[in-house]
């Protein structure tokens, strides 16, 4: 059986069946109300950008308009093209299916699951990676708001393919569908922004080698969301670049004390090892 280390600060992601249940007994008792809390304001926050992102859900013309000059701005910096990309999945299911998947699942999940283990076991980089999240998705939505755009697999006529459409599992269904959700806020990519600040929180918050591996999951997201005729370069440098951003103030406007472990003070010290 191997050992696991799920409760110590720094610990690594090592995994034994024994002991799971005892670990995280140990790690909510007496957070019921945390939780709640957390959930609750989670659970506003996302209410609150879903209604946000309607705003332009209708505004047709300037989203076709602005993913026409995005395509544009794109080629003078000589980006390369989004549909070389997509021509990787493109009439091979076996990769085009799999990617679907991946996109309508993986961002939601991973995210829950990254964040209740951070939540359970690693508070002191819960809270900045929460902070962050609301941060970027924040930034996000003002730009939704700014800059309606039509994602690449409503321009057939530039040679996107919608690949959701073709192999299923689509989650968003036709333009014309109406619905909950704003077809019209590719720019930018929170797929990307999330799952990379999603990975780098797992890499701070272990010392195993294998932390590393969580870089797989911004990287395979980029190019999925990219190959299923989602979103372009642009909507991913600027995720990027929002979450930089926000990294960079974060220090600065929340103090030290809001990232730590139960109430708003300092974390308290270790008290030392002795012999």
């Amino acid at each position: 059986m191997v050992a696991v280390g799920l409760d110590g600060p720094g610990a690594g992601l090592e995994f034994a069946p024994s002991g799971i249940v005892e670990r995280v007994r140990a790690a909510v008792h007496g957070r019921g109300g945390e939780a709640a809390g957390q959930l609750a304001l989670i659970t506003v926050l996302y209410l609150g950008y879903r209604v946000g992102r309607m705003f332009t859900a209708d505004d047709t013309v300037r989203a076709f308009g602005n993913a026409r000059g995005l395509l544009g701005l794109e080629d003078r910096l000589g980006l390369p093209a989004e549909t070389t990309v997509q021509s990787i999945f493109v009439h091979r299911d076996f990769f085009a299916v799999p990617a679907n998947f991946y996109y309508a699942t993986a961002h939601f999940t991973v995210a829950v699951a990254v964040l209740l283990w951070l939540w359970m076991f690693r508070p002191e980089h819960y809270r900045w990676t929460r902070n962050l999240m609301v941060a970027l998705t924040a930034a996000a939505l003002v730009v939704h708001v700014l800059v309606p755009l039509a994602p690449p697999r409503m321009l057939p006529e530039h040679g996107f393919v919608d690949l959701a459409a073709v192999y299923g599992q689509s989650v968003y269904g036709s333009a014309e569908s109406g619905g909950l959700s704003n077809q019209f806020a590719a720019m930018p990519s929170l797929h990307v922004g999330w799952a990379l600040l999603l990975a780098f929180a797992v890499v701070a918050a272990t010392r195993t080698s294998w932390r590393w591996l969580a870089l797989a999951h911004p990287v395979l997201t980029t190019v999925i969301v990219v190959g299923t005729g989602n979103h372009y370069w642009l909507d991913i440098m600027v995720a990027i670049g929002l979450l930089a951003a926000a990294a960079l103030l974060h220090p600065k406007l929340v103090p030290t004390a809001a990232t730590a472990w139960g109430i708003m003070g300092p974390v308290p010290a270790k008290p030392a090892v002795t012999s």
